[in-house]
């Protein structure tokens, strides 16, 4: 009985040893994977899992959720960033908007992942924490500048992202989140062009 014990403590050790390379996007991605492997299915009509532990959307759907997670947490940082780096009032102002929209989207995005049983990252992932680090050591206008540029590139991905999961998703609820979030992503990206726009002249 002791070395039964024994082997069900180990192996908690050993999935986390293996799991030690990857970050958080990766393993939200990975577990999300497990799930939609198990064959279970879901009732469109009920609602309801036939069995539990199972996802309730189709992959291209979680990997979406899991991108826009990571995205938003990301915005979340670099806005938070910007309110103490910005030289510039536009950009403090757009950073707190950032700082104040996403965390609310994500909220939400939390939710309907719970009801969903779609496993987000909890933490920002390695790729986006890089340019997180990359604009902590800029500073002034060039702060500035680099800041608002990835603004512009980063609103104008995921509103093509949104857009495309809006037209493809086969989850109703997910389609409705989705749609009602557009029209504030597409306000962030027509503002961070304005702010681009003024800061050159």
């Amino acid at each position: 009985m002791k070395k039964i014990q024994f082997v069900l403590l180990a192996l908690p050790i050993v999935f986390a040893c293996n799991n030690g390379g990857k970050d958080s996007v990766e393993k939200a991605d990975s577990a999300n994977e497990a799930k939609s492997d198990t064959g279970s299915t879901y009732n469109d009509t009920t609602n309801k899992m036939s069995t539990g532990g199972t996802i309730a959307v189709d992959q291209s759907t979680a990997d979406f959720m899991v991108k826009v997670a990571d995205v938003g947490m990301t915005e979340v940082k670099l806005g938070s960033v910007a309110q103490d780096k910005a030289t510039n009032k536009r950009i403090k102002d757009f950073g707190e908007m950032m700082t104040r929209d996403h965390s609310k989207a994500g909220d939400e995005l939390k939710s309907l992942a719970r009801r969903k049983n779609v496993t987000l990252p909890d933490s920002i992932g390695s790729d986006h924490r890089k340019r997180i680090d990359n604009m902590e050591k800029k500073n002034g206008k060039d702060f500035d500048k680099a800041y608002i540029d990835m603004m512009v590139d980063g609103h104008q991905s995921t509103v093509n992202d949104f857009e495309k999961t809006s037209n493809n998703t086969k989850d109703p609820d997910v389609k409705a989140w989705v749609d009602k979030t557009l029209p504030t992503l597409r306000m962030h990206l027509d503002s961070a062009k304005a702010i681009q726009k003024a800061i050159k002249h």
